[in-house]
């Protein structure tokens, strides 16, 4: 089965950094290109950044670029978010994906 798993939220200041992973199993993670997405309260899923297979095509949304680094590691299947100069409007519940597949996320909350 499919596993998806990211960790590392928490409760941080504005202006504060986190390092969220997403360690995934079930699949092959080298041959599969990989997103952060976030579901804020109230709100819609939002894709905040993509990663390919090889880690060579990036891409982020407006609302993160700049401030979030997306990387992976082949070796250790997982996938990471550098979240840096974290703003109020980042509090959601963070999740990796790929296609139809959304694991389990973790919350961050950005308040002082």
């Amino acid at each position: 089965d499919v596993q998806l798993q990211a960790f590392g939220g928490g409760l941080v200041e504005p202006g504060g950094s986190l390092r969220l992973s997403c360690a995934t199993s079930g699949f092959t993670f080298s041959s599969t290109d990989m997103t952060w997405v976030r579901q804020a309260p109230g709100k819609d899923f939002e894709v905040i950044s993509f990663i390919g297979r090889d880690g060579a095509r990036i891409n982020y949304s407006n609302s993160v670029k700049g401030r979030f680094t997306i990387s992976r590691d082949n070796a250790r299947n997982t996938l990471y978010l550098q979240m840096n100069s974290l703003k109020p409007e980042d509090t959601a519940v963070y999740y990796c994906a790929f296609s139809k597949f959304r694991g389990q996320g973790t919350l961050v909350t950005v308040s002082s």
